[in-house]
This record gives structure tokens, C-alpha cells and sequence, in this order.
């Protein structure tokens, strides 16, 4: 492999992860309420604490942004024609980018935002499908973890069945399961600002 295709590849991953260090929720909730959203509500740095505490409006901005960048870490290595493993490459860097930010002292969110781009950029039909079922349910139960549970288990299911790369089954289901592994991870810091 020339070194300039190399190096091309590297400097794509490293872009995803920039992309995804840039902490929205963090901004947002900067600009509009002066407050650091990390201190706040949940403690977490994710639409859904912004939602909770400072209204719909910047929630759906910062979710918006969050799948944004996981899609575009995942277009633009398509865009330079890297293949599937260098796609995926660069979604595991954008979400993990989003929960280690560069630029917010390595303190980020959980990555649910961030990963549904990536989903979205990789996998759109399984995605949609499994976005209906989660608003579906959600609008029934008003449940939001439950209802992402079963939406993102239908995602993983039609990828499954509809004979998806089994290369890219596997990562998305790791990537799926670090969303609750970067929920353990942060809990003692949540805990400590939720008790202060």
C-alpha cells in the first residue's frame, strides 16, 4: 500500500475524531445558559440532559449536530473511497471523539447521538426502520431508554437478517454496547455532581 494512501486513511481517522470532539452540547449549553451542561441535570453531555434542562429547542440542535458528525466521519471516508473497514474505522473515531473530547477536556457524553449518524451513514434502511419503532413506542410508553433498547435490538436484527457484512455486524454491535459501557464509566463522576 503507497504511503500517501496510508497516510490518507490515518488522516480521515483522525478528522472523525476531531469532528466528533467537538462537544455541541457543551457549546449550547455555554451560549445559552452560561452553564457548563457537564454540572447540570443528568451530568451528561448529551441532547437528552440538554433537553431536560434547558428545553427542546437546544436539545434538538445538539442532537442534530451529534448525528451529523457521526454521519459525515462515515461520508467522508466514503467520499475519499476507503472501504468498508476504513468506514467503519471512522465511526468508531467520531464516537469515541464525542465521549473523549479533544476539546472538552476528555470529558464527553455517552455517544447515542453520535452513533445513530453513523448507523444512519452505514446502515440507513435498518436505521429507519428502527428510529420508527423507537418514536412508535416511545409516544405509547413515554419510555425512552426501553424504547431505544427495542430500536436499536430491531436495527441489529435486520442487519442480521438482511444479510449485512458480518464484519460490519460486528462492530456496530460493539459500538452499540459502548454507549452502556461509557454510561458505567461516567456514573461515579455523575453521581458526584448530581450529590453535590
Amino acid at each position: 500500500m503507497p504511503m500517501d494512501r496510508l497516510g490518507l486513511k490515518v488522516l480521515v481517522l483522525l478528522v472523525a475524531y476531531l469532528l466528533g470532539s467537538v462537544p455541541s452540547a457543551l457549546i449550547l449549553s455555554r451560549l445559552v445558559a452560561g452553564v457548563d451542561i457537564r454540572e447540570i441535570g443528568d451530568a451528561n453531555m448529551g441532547a437528552r440532559n440538554v433537553t431536560r434542562t434547558l428545553g427542546w429547542k437546544p436539545g434538538v440542535a445538539v442532537a442534530s449536530v451529534d448525528v451529523s458528525k457521526g454521519a459525515l466521519a462515515v461520508l467522508l471516508a466514503q467520499a475519499f473511497g476507503l472501504d468498508l473497514s476504513w468506514r467503519i474505522g471512522a465511526g468508531y473515531c467520531v464516537v469515541l471523539g464525542h465521549d473523549f473530547p479533544l476539546f472538552a477536556g476528555l470529558r464527553g457524553g455517552q455517544g447515542m447521538a453520535a452513533t445513530l449518524g453513523v448507523l444512519l451513514a452505514l446502515v440507513p434502511g435498518e436505521t429507519l426502520l428502527g428510529l420508527a419503532i423507537y418514536g412508535l413506542l416511545f409516544l405509547v410508553t413515554r419510555h425512552s431508554d426501553l424504547s431505544a433498547g427495542v430500536g436499536i435490538g430491531l436495527v441489529v436484527f435486520l442487519m442480521w437478517r438482511w444479510d449485512e457484512p458480518r464484519l460490519l455486524l460486528i462492530c456496530m454491535i460493539g459500538l452499540i454496547l459502548s454507549i452502556p459501557a461509557k454510561t458505567l464509566l461516567d456514573r461515579p463522576r455523575r453521581l458526584r455532581v448530581r450529590g453535590a
